[in-house]
């Protein structure tokens, strides 16, 4: 479908859009140029590497626009004790939301107190900071069940979001996905998509689902579609 038949406002889009870059290799200048396009177009936040938070944070100032970054990245097998710890770092240095990926091993063992406790501690370090989290469950390597319990421990420890996926574990954000988590979390948290979304008919699709937050590089594209004027 036309980008102009999906009756979507591109501003209404842009503000659910974390705008990322997190690319192993990433440049200063990449995380400049990602900053600067984030304020001209008025996206949520920008998701980056914890090294770069600093700086992005420095960038962004007083633009509305959120410092994101991520949190046992992008496997999710360290220690809770290192995830609380990194989380505590990137907050002083300006963190305001954080992608957590949880222990995947760990939940499909059904290790429910330890996925649990571990969620609930980086949650409540965020929270401590007027910071929100947002959990990565990896939806591409679980089953509906498992996906069901994740998206239930994240709600029992406390957190802000449930979020599909890193986009490194091959696969992910699915239209089926993001409808099973909003039925399960209801109205209770937030739903960030993320993997795999580069076009408006992509982004349209994940919103209409349930997602409330997306995920993606192809941020400008998406708003150029829905009709965004390129700037600079």
């Amino acid at each position: 479908m036309p980008a102009a038949q999906m009756g979507a406002d591109w501003k209404a889009v842009a503000r659910a859009i974390d705008h990322t870059l997190l690319k192993t290799d990433a440049p200063r200048e990449g995380i400049v140029r990602l900053c600067t396009e984030a304020r001209q177009y008025g996206f949520a936040a920008v998701c980056i590497q914890p090294c770069q938070v600093a700086l992005a944070h420095q960038l962004l100032a007083a633009s509305g626009v959120k410092t994101a970054t991520v949190i046992g990245f992008p496997q999710g097998a360290t220690l809770g004790t290192v995830k609380r710890f990194e989380a505590a770092e990137v907050l002083r240095l300006g963190a305001e939301e954080l992608d957590m990926v949880i222990n995947v091993a760990a939940l499909k063992a059904g290790a429910r107190d330890y996925v649990r406790n571990e969620i609930r501690g980086v949650a409540e370090i965020a929270h401590s900071s007027g910071a929100i989290v947002k959990v990565i469950i990896e939806a591409c390597l679980l089953t509906d069940a498992e996906k069901t319990l994740a998206c239930e421990l994240a709600m029992a420890a406390g957190a802000d979001f449930v979020k599909t996926s890193t986009g490194m574990a091959g696969g992910g954000a699915t239209v089926q996905d993001v409808s099973l988590m909003r039925s399960i979390v209801g109205d209770k948290l937030g739903i960030k998509a993320a993997g795999g979304i580069r076009t408006a008919t992509d982004a349209v699709a994940m919103l209409k689902a349930g997602a409330t937050r997306l995920g993606t590089s192809g941020s400008i594209q998406i708003v150029e579609e829905l009709g965004a004027k390129r700037i600079g």
